[in-house]
């Protein structure tokens, strides 16, 4: 309890703080690097307040590529811990649009470069798209969902959607997929209080998809995509 109180008393000091300094700097150097890093600060604050330990594989990635990370989604906390396991990569998260809307955090989301995904309206849907297809083209990475939002079933991975398989065929970079363990025990979804815990990131061979799928064959990518992290992520619950 008491670690759930002072993660809760950081939480928004740091936010703000944070968030102020990556809409300042959000135009020095060379795209965003150095707004990057201070998310990634914030992130790795942020989890070592909440004395979660997180143990990292990334041994299948080449430090020097331009990923789309597909993570699986289960905790509020999954941000912060994938921010601070991949601060050595310049990347841009693929967020839905209720997040760009939080007071000083949003604005210094959209400033940054972080892409707002409205999948209600199919026209806002395609700009961002187009957004992040620029950004990838620059050496810029993102971090999809595919999930769409946090999954409450802990014993699989919830349904895919097709967004995140369009953006991928899109920007005609590798996919890096991801699998997170154990976050839904430290902050699930519609959880007030973090707990402390262990999580682990394992990311998984990446891999062109542009080899393998046609956008018409964007279904046949998420099921492929989500059997695949699926099968991964049952071995790492064993």
């Amino acid at each position: 309890m008491i670690r759930s109180l002072f993660f809760t008393a950081c939480l928004v000091p740091l936010t703000l703080v944070f968030s102020s300094l990556c809409w300042l700097f959000a135009r020095v150097g060379a795209d965003g690097r150095l707004s990057h890093r201070l998310e990634g600060l914030w992130a790795r604050c942020l989890v070592r307040c909440s004395g979660v330990r997180v143990t990292v594989d990334l041994s299948a990635l080449d430090p020097g590529e331009t990923y789309i990370f597909m993570a699986n989604h289960q905790s509020h906390m999954d941000i912060p811990i994938l921010f601070a396991t991949l601060s050595g990569y310049n990347f841009r998260f693929l967020a839905k649009e209720s997040l760009f809307a939080i007071p000083v955090f949003g604005p210094a989301m959209r400033r940054v470069g972080h892409v707002a995904i409205d999948r209600a309206n199919r026209r806002k849907a395609m700009e961002s798209i187009a957004c992040a297809t620029g950004l990838v083209s620059r050496g810029v990475g993102l971090l999809v969902f595919p999930e769409g939002t946090r999954s409450m079933d802990y014993s699989r991975l919830g349904e895919f959607k097709t967004g995140g398989m369009i953006v991928a065929l899109k920007c005609r970079a590798k996919v890096a997929p991801l699998i997170v363990s154990g976050s839904g025990n430290i902050l699930p979804k519609h959880a007030r209080l973090v707990r402390p815990g262990e999580v682990t990131v394992r990311a998984l061979p990446p891999f062109d998809p542009h080899a393998l799928y046609t956008l018409k064959e964007r279904e046949a990518f998420k099921n492929d995509l989500w059997a695949r992290m699926n099968g991964a992520y049952q071995e790492m619950r064993q």
